[in-house]
Formats: structure tokens, sequence, C-alpha cells
């Protein structure tokens, strides 16, 4: 494999990972005309979801071993676009949330098994480069299923959008298999649960990276699921349309995590995870603002930052457990996506009391979190020299 390969076919990977996974954060509205429910009840279908990815993600290294990864990567991006068919045809909220649910199992099969397969195939160095264009892969994805989902919502109405995005999954699985050259199968000893392996990886630094991605998901599943609510209504009355558009905001993470990702692979991922963690908090305290440009450039720091940060905890949790890296990955995962479940509920009461400040507030608090389990958590050596040597 060579270095230009593998940067496309992880990207893609990464765009697996998060095409369908996010797709119905904009249409609240939508879905809650639809179902008959509230428009902050409807924001269940992401919490559903990312809950699927928590439960499921920790179990991934065990089932999949003996698997050719290739396969299991590309056959997982691909049986995304049944869950996805099944929600856009749900006739119930209880069905809908149940296909949510049945999409959050598979996505654990593209993401642990992609960032496990990074670690071991890479040196260090290029192991954080390639995370971070992953990482990357993942803010086109998010964007892309949120956009499209959006757009095509506004013409042919939301079933219809999903059953386009569904398409795009089995496609983009298709490319994916083409692009990915066979990596072998998990050895099961690698990745065997024992007792003093959980214990190594669930302490210390490894314990604190698992509780930075619970943080990190909640902000950025509390901003994006409530900017929505926020500009439907006064004094900005968006349309279906123009909120699908602020996401792209997205875009920017795509320049800049990838050369953040070099940054870490020189100095470290602590130096990079810091700076990330506050610029989060500056661009959410932007948000504020009743001015659309203030708005836009906060929304596109505080997202970027995110993404920085994840690129940062994915490198720092593959090379930290060269032994088991898909469980490592999948208990990190858990957290991750646990977080993300929380973003979409812990909220909700501060949003009904203080409207957007609520929500800003929790998102600084989650991000000064973070700050502090990295300053503590990540001390310097903890987290260089850990990879198995590898080559490209």
């Amino acid at each position: 494999m060579t270095i230009k390969t593998a940067r496309i076919a992880f990207f893609l990977c990464g765009f697996a990972a998060f095409l369908n996974l996010y797709s119905t954060q904009g249409i609240l509205r939508e879905l809650a005309e639809a179902f008959h429910v509230s428009a902050e009840h409807a924001g269940q279908g992401v919490s559903m979801t990312t809950l699927a990815v928590a439960i499921i993600a920790p179990f991934v290294g065990t089932l999949v071993a003996g698997f050719d990864r290739r396969k299991v990567i590309s056959c997982a991006a691909m049986a995304v676009a049944l869950p996805a068919l099944w929600s856009a045809h749900a006739a119930s909220f209880s069905s809908f949330l149940a296909a949510r649910f049945a999409a959050g199992v598979l996505v654990p099969f593209i993401f642990a098994i992609s960032i496990a397969y990074i670690g071991e195939t890479f040196t260090y160095g290029s192991a954080t480069e390639i995370s971070a264009l992953f990482v990357a892969g993942t803010t086109l994805g998010g964007f892309a299923g949120r956009f499209l989902t959006n757009v095509f919502t506004s013409i042919f109405g939301w079933r219809h959008a999903l059953d386009i995005v569904a398409w795009l999954c089995l496609a983009t699985g298709l490319v994916i298999y083409a692009c990915l050259p066979t990596s072998g199968t998990t050895r099961p000893e690698a990745d065997a649960v024992g007792a003093s392996r959980l214990r190594h990886m669930t302490h210390g630094p490894l314990l604190a990276t698992c509780l930075i991605g619970m943080c990190v998901l909640a902000s950025q599943v509390a901003t994006f699921t409530f900017v929505g609510l926020r500009l439907a209504g006064a004094p900005f009355r968006f349309d279906t349309v123009q909120i699908g558009a602020i996401y792209a905001v997205f875009l920017v993470a795509i320049v800049v995590t990838p050369i953040a990702g070099r940054i870490a692979a020189k100095r470290g991922p602590r130096d990079v995870a810091l700076a990330a963690a506050g610029l989060a908090i500056v661009g959410a305290s932007l948000t504020m603002s009743n001015n659309m440009i203030a708005i836009l450039i906060g929304l596109a720091l505080s997202s970027t930052a995110v993404f920085v940060e994840q690129a940062s905890a994915n490198a720092f949790i593959s090379l930290k457990t060269p032994g088991a890296r898909s469980t490592a990955v999948g208990i990190y995962l858990s957290f991750y996506y646990f977080g993300g479940s929380l973003g979409s509920i812990l909220p909700v009461p501060a949003w009904h009391h203080w409207g957007w400040a609520g929500c800003v507030a929790f998102v600084a608090g989650a991000q000064a979190i973070v700050g502090m389990l990295v300053l503590v958590g990540w001390r310097t050596g903890s987290y260089l020299g850990t990879g198995n040597p590898g080559s490209c």
C-alpha cells in the first residue's frame, strides 16, 4: 500500500462512517411534523444512533477477529444503506428510532476497525497523519449527510432524501472495497479482552482519553442539534435548505485537521488538543451574537476544534495500545458516542430555561473539562513510542 493510496482509502472510510450518522440532525421540524412529536423529541433520532454505537463498539474487536479488515469495513459501509432505507419509510416514530439504532450498530465496524488498521500498519508519524485524514473524511461525511438530506428534503421531502443517502452509503462502500487493499485477518489473541488488559485500558491516560472523547462529541452534538432550532426561530427564520447550509462550516476542518495531524506527529497530540479546547470555547462564545457572520465564524471554530481533538484522541488511543487496538478503540468509541447521546439530551432543560445561552454554557463546560483532562492525563511522554513499527 502506498501512502497516497492509504490517504484516499482511509479518507473514504471516515466519510462512510459519518455519512448517515447525523443525516437527520437538520430536519427535526419535518420529523416532528411527520411523527407528531416535539422537535426536541425528534432529536432522539441522533441520540439513538450514537447510543447504538456506544453499546456495540467495545465488542467489535472480538466480533471481527479472524476476518479481513477490508471486507469488514466495506461490507459495514454498504450495509448501513439498509437501516437508512428503513428509516426513510418508517410508519411510526418508534420504527424510525429502531432504524436509527440499527444504523448505529454498524458504524463501529467502519470506525473502530479503520483506526485499528491504521495503528497496526503505519509508524507513529504516518499513523498520526493518516488518522487526521480519516477524521477529515468523517468531517466531509458529516457535512454531506446533513447538507444533502436538507437540500433533498426541500425538493423531494425527507423520506426520499433519506433514500438518496442510503444509495450514497451503498456506493461509498463499493468504492472503499475497490480502494482499500486486503489487510489480512485480525489475530484473535491480539484483540482478546483479558482482565489485565482491560485494567490497563481503563486507567490513567487511556481513561482520560475516553472521557475526553465523551465530552468532545457531547459538545459537538449539542451545538449542531440546537443551533438549527435557534436559527429556525426569530430573528433568523431559516428554512430547511438554509439550516443545511450552515453545516458547510465543517468543510474548514477538512483543511485544518490534516495540518493539525502533521503538527501532532511532531509535537505530540497534547499541545494540539489543548489549543483546540481553547478554540472551541472561543467559537462557542461567538455564537452568542445575533450577527450571522459571527455565528458562522464561531461554528466554524468550534466544529474544527472538535475534529482536531478527535484526530488527536484517535492517534493517542491507537498508538497507546499496540496489542489490543480494536478493543481499545472500541472502548473509546463507546465513551465517545455515549457522549453524543448525552449531547442531544442533557442540554434540553438549559434550552428550555435559557435558550441558546444555556446550550453555549453546556458546550463551554464540556470543553473546559476536555482541557483539564488533556492537561492532566496526557503528560509528556505518555503517548510517544508506543506504536508498532510499520511500513506503507
